[in-house]
């Protein structure tokens, strides 16, 4: 009897840990990087790619995304960040032309299930402009699996139009609908980006219904200003906030999320801050 109790207590505890859901940590990133070509003067790409580059690598998110990145841009992130890889195109032509909405992501960390990209449009399929939208819009997104634990991620990343309303309310139902066609039944969700919009407005409110905005949820910190977009302006806090991270409520428990102001030389490395976040996936 006496040798019966410790093997029966082991079998409970292997049970027990056999059907226990462990949280994993993982860390994002969602960063408008403004378009290189942009005549900028101190502000312009040459003076604070470096700088930007440096402080991705302090934070060394395991996923980021970028906004407004042109594929020399790009390149560049690609060879200043060798522990990462990248999936994204130009919105111009599905290639290299124009505006990349870029996906990055820890190469020793994940591997690639799925990627693709589709026009923020009535044929998100082809190359298009969507609604009253001004220019063409794009949502590149990666499928990505934890190579220890498994765990799949569905992450989308997205740049919506400036100008046209109904381009961006259609396009928050579009992305929803194609998170729901694309994602795997055991995948959790971030959707991040630079949105164009501010809170109190209907898409916005549309993507809250159904993702978790991750300033609203995180737990234990919520850092830095409220607002994203500075327009270079060092000298007066932002006020608009247009740059967003959304989670899957289901599967994502947001830890700490922060509006980044690191600077140098009385100058930001963008006209956007970056939004950082951690998270546990159950």
């Amino acid at each position: 009897m006496s040798n019966m109790v410790p093997k029966l207590i082991f079998s409970i505890l292997i049970s027990l840990l056999t059907h226990m859901s462990f949280a994993q940590q993982f860390t994002f990133m969602t960063y408008n990087i403004r378009y290189g070509t942009a005549r900028d003067g101190e502000n312009s790409w040459e003076f604070r790619k470096n700088g930007l580059a440096e402080q991705i690598k302090f934070y060394e998110p395991d996923v980021f995304g970028i906004q407004e990145g042109l594929e020399f841009q790009v390149e560049y992130l690609d060879s200043a960040l060798s522990e990462y890889n990248y999936y994204g195109v130009g919105r111009d032509d599905g290639q290299t032309k124009g505006e990349y909405s870029a996906v990055f992501y820890k190469k020793n960390k994940f591997n690639v299930l799925n990627n693709g990209t589709f026009w923020l449009s009535q044929t998100p399929g082809e190359i298009s402009t969507g609604w009253d939208a001004q220019l063409p819009r794009v949502c590149s997104y990666m499928v990505l699996e934890n190579k220890v634990e498994g765990e799949k991620i569905a992450v989308f990343n997205t740049h919506f139009d400036h100008v046209g309303e109904e381009a961006r309310k259609e396009s928050a139902r579009l992305i929803i609908q194609k998170i729901q066609e694309i994602k795997p039944a055991d995948a959790a969700v971030v959707l991040m980006g630079d949105l164009n919009l501010e809170p109190q407005t209907e898409p916005i409110k549309y993507l809250s219904k159904n993702l978790t905005d991750a300033r609203l949820s995180s737990k234990e910190v919520t850092f830095g200003p409220e607002g994203t977009f500075t327009g270079f302006n060092f000298t007066e806090p932002p006020e608009r906030r247009i740059d967003y991270i959304f989670t899957d409520p289901d599967r994502i428990e947001v830890i700490k999320y922060a509006v980044l102001t690191d600077s140098k030389d009385n100058k930001y490395y963008s006209d956007h801050l970056p939004v950082y976040v951690e998270v546990n996936i159950k």
